[in-house]
């Protein structure tokens, strides 16, 4: 099931990366541009055949795919004579736009209608439930002292918790009198107090406080803010959390009409959070470091290609199929915004050049002067290059990382 799951997500992948090739293709197509190539990979050719004037195929290394489109850039030296007029260089601004913007277009569909499909089908987060979550806790059986993730073994001290007669979903909302309004607000506190001592905990059950004493546990655990820091004895309750409220689903399924509705919102959320992911990128780098070099691997850190599918094939593997396709969305999302940026070889830098030149033309008519014309892309190749080897290290390290250490989300 793990190599079904992992054969299954590089095929979405292999699959998004045509289709975003197909919208520049579409599009330019439907614009009267001369489009002379669509293959699906790279490589050798394995399968082509020619319609019109484009030569459609498959090449031998599955990695995503290519477009071709005559004249692209004024400096392009391939343009036949007769095709002078039909360069994409040549057709206005807004064109040229639209059809540089459609792959990252075609990545929002896709993840827009599997999003949708998921509100039917399978659900999406309970609009309901506010984040940080409330202290709502499940009463565990017993305390693990070692900084182990484990079922309770014999000879584990039993849960302060249970053994003062708190249940699952009992909210927390006090301790030792400091008032606890989230669960991690509920962390801090436990770290606060000492091991092995009495303390007062307050809670609500059914809408009702009440009050109990319990003796903390002693565990060993690293710092809250240094999950890989070294390990000291810490108070611990028995519990553990956060948990949703009770009686609150934590998924909601819609019909198609309020789906669309509900799919509408979390795409502005998911485009929130892929700009948000793309800003702590160069911040997770030395994490990245960490865990080539034999450090704890952080799940927050950005993975590759090689991460992405194998998460995809673990997730197939223990039939969470929620999880393989929200990353599915997620990969889709972050490829449509990222392949936006205003930097070449991206598609963004090539729509950056284009308004620039258009915006530099009327500000030179506005005074009356000549118009400089189009931008020199060979003058740009150094910045190009420069970025492409950036993009070149940052990706080699991601791959290293999810070959050598991997996110593993499941034990």
């Amino acid at each position: 099931m793990y190599l079904l799951g992992v054969v299954l997500f590089a095929l979405t992948i292999l699959i998004s990366v045509s289709l975003h090739e197909a919208g520049h293709l579409l599009t330019a197509k439907a614009f009267g541009m001369k489009v002379t190539r669509y293959f699906v990979g790279f490589g050798p050719t394995l399968w082509s055949f020619r319609r019109g004037e484009t030569e459609y195929g498959v090449k031998g290394i599955p990695l995503g795919g290519f477009c071709k489109i005559v004249g692209m850039t004024p400096q392009d030296d391939d343009v036949a004579p007769e095709d002078e007029p039909r360069a994409m260089w040549r057709y206005p601004v807004w064109k040229r736009t639209i059809v540089m913007s459609a792959g990252s277009i075609t990545h929002f569909l896709l993840a827009f209608v599997a999003l949708w499909l998921v509100a039917m089908f399978m659900g999406l987060p309970n609009p309901a439930i506010k984040t940080p979550l409330a202290a709502y806790v499940k009463v565990t059986d017993c305390v693990v002292v070692p900084n182990e993730v484990r079922d309770c073994q014999p000879g584990d001290p039993p849960s302060p918790a249970r053994q003062a007669g708190l249940r699952d979903g009992d909210e927390i909302t006090a301790v030792n009198g400091t008032p606890v309004t989230t669960y991690d607000d509920l962390l801090v506190q436990l770290r606060a107090a000492k091991p092995d001592s009495p303390a007062s905990i307050t809670y609500v059950r059914d809408g009702q406080p009440h009050d109990a004493r319990v003796t903390l546990g002693a565990v060993q655990r690293p710092p809250l803010d240094d999950p890989a820091g070294s390990t000291t004895a810490v108070a611990a309750l028995g519990v553990s959390g956060p948990n949703l409220p009770p009686g609150v689903p934590p998924t909601v399924t819609y019909g198609p009409v309020d789906g669309f509705n509900a799919s509408v919102k979390f795409t502005g959320q998911a485009f929130q959070a892929t700009f948000a992911a793309l800003k702590q990128f160069p911040k997770k780098i030395p994490a990245l470091w960490t865990a080539i070099t034999g450090g704890e691997r952080d799940v927050n850190t950005p993975i590759s290609v090689v991460g992405a599918t194998r998460i995809g094939g673990e997730a197939v593997e223990h039939g969470a199929w929620e999880l393989f396709v929200s990353l599915f969305i997620t990969l889709n999302f972050f490829i449509g915004v990222f392949n936006l940026l205003p930097l070449l070889p991206l598609d963004g830098g090539h729509i950056a050049i284009a308004w620039f030149e258009r915006v530099r033309s009327w500000l030179y008519a506005r005074i009356g002067r000549r118009d400089p014309g189009r931008v020199d892309y060979l003058k740009l190749m150094p910045v190009t290059y420069a970025l492409i080897l950036v993009g070149g290290v940052f990706t080699l390290l991601t791959i290293t990382a999810d070959i050598i250490n991997p996110i593993r989300l499941f034990p």
